[in-house]
């Protein structure tokens, strides 16, 4: 159990003394993509067959399909070669160009990498999944994506692979990223623990949402983290800061340490509300589909408001 629940640590500098566990978080990181990516794609696969996508009649270039010609409309958009074929006329429409940018981040900080005895994968490896599922999902529908601070956002098919292998080459693990590139309607998602200080999480989220761009918070906790299922004497360590704090009746601190995490996600979900934004909660003991499933509502418009509940 990590003990950054209501502390966090400011990721933006590297001690020099320090600079070894970097390396093997990163080298951690590089190692588990090739599994991450294949668990992605099952996830997005078995959503996407049930998805339609966003694709939608309107100006652009590429064609979509042939649909019967309607009295009153102009002669010119009939499909003269199509409607020979048959004694039916018929209109070739073109599908909608209105592609926009995604930017998607997973943190990678150290509290991230925690998994306790109540879940099977770790908060890190969870965050990734949902990246790079919401990747393929997101490139099934034509949308660029990117990854702030890494990419240029593209359009391809491949982009949960070449997101995963922009990650390998990402020299620190950090938990918000350089949105100097994220501009005016484009949507941002972060999935994250979120267990920094609120000021740090307030500050990320006012200077992306001042760049017009809207956004999503994907909270990302371990079930313990949640129950603070413990008794007797109990080391608790801070991954960030390596602070220890030992507990000699760690039952007598469940009510407080409850109160205070609830306390801290509210002011998160507010942050969210106050920006316009979209908040959700996931725990690593469930599925990664139930998440994705409200990105791509949040994504489609199709949701004013998100759950307040989590999963």
């Amino acid at each position: 159990m990590d003990s950054s629940s209501t502390q966090g640590s400011n990721q933006t500098g590297i001690d020099a003394d320090n600079w070894p566990n970097v390396i093997g978080e990163a080298r951690s990181v590089a190692d588990a993509l090739p599994d991450l990516l294949v668990e992605a794609s099952h996830v997005a696969s078995s959503i996407i067959a049930g998805w339609h996508g966003r694709r939608r009649a309107g100006p652009g270039e590429s064609f979509w399909q042939f649909r019967p010609f309607n009295m009153g409309e102009p002669a010119k958009r009939i499909d003269w070669r199509r409607s020979a074929r048959d004694d039916h006329l018929y209109v070739r429409e073109r599908e909608w160009e209105a592609a926009h940018t995604v930017w998607l981040w997973a943190d990678l900080s150290p509290s991230m990498v925690f998994r306790s005895r109540l879940a099977g994968v770790s908060k890190r490896d969870r965050a990734i999944v949902v990246m790079l599922a919401l990747a393929d999902m997101l490139a099934e529908t034509g949308e660029r994506i990117g990854l702030p601070g890494l990419t240029r956002p593209f359009s391809d098919r491949r982009a949960a692979e070449r997101l995963a292998d922009a990650l390998t080459h990402l020299s620190k693990p950090i938990a918000y990223p350089d949105t100097i590139a994220v501009q005016r309607f484009a949507d941002i998602v972060l999935v994250s623990d979120f267990l920094d200080p609120i000021e740090e999480i307030a500050t990320w989220v006012a200077r992306v949402a001042g760049t017009g761009a809207r956004g999503h918070l994907v909270q990302v906790l371990d079930p313990i983290e949640e129950t603070f299922p413990f008794d007797g004497r109990v080391e608790f360590t801070d991954p960030e800061q390596g602070v220890r704090l030992t507990a000699g009746r760690a039952e007598k601190w469940r009510e407080d340490y409850r109160n205070r995490l609830e306390a801290h996600r509210a002011e998160i979900r507010d942050i969210a509300r106050r920006a316009g934004w979209t908040y959700v909660l996931h725990h690593t003991d469930r599925p990664a589909s139930e998440p994705l499933l409200v990105l791509h509502s949040a994504l489609s418009g199709a949701l004013d408001v998100l759950p307040k509940g989590g999963f």
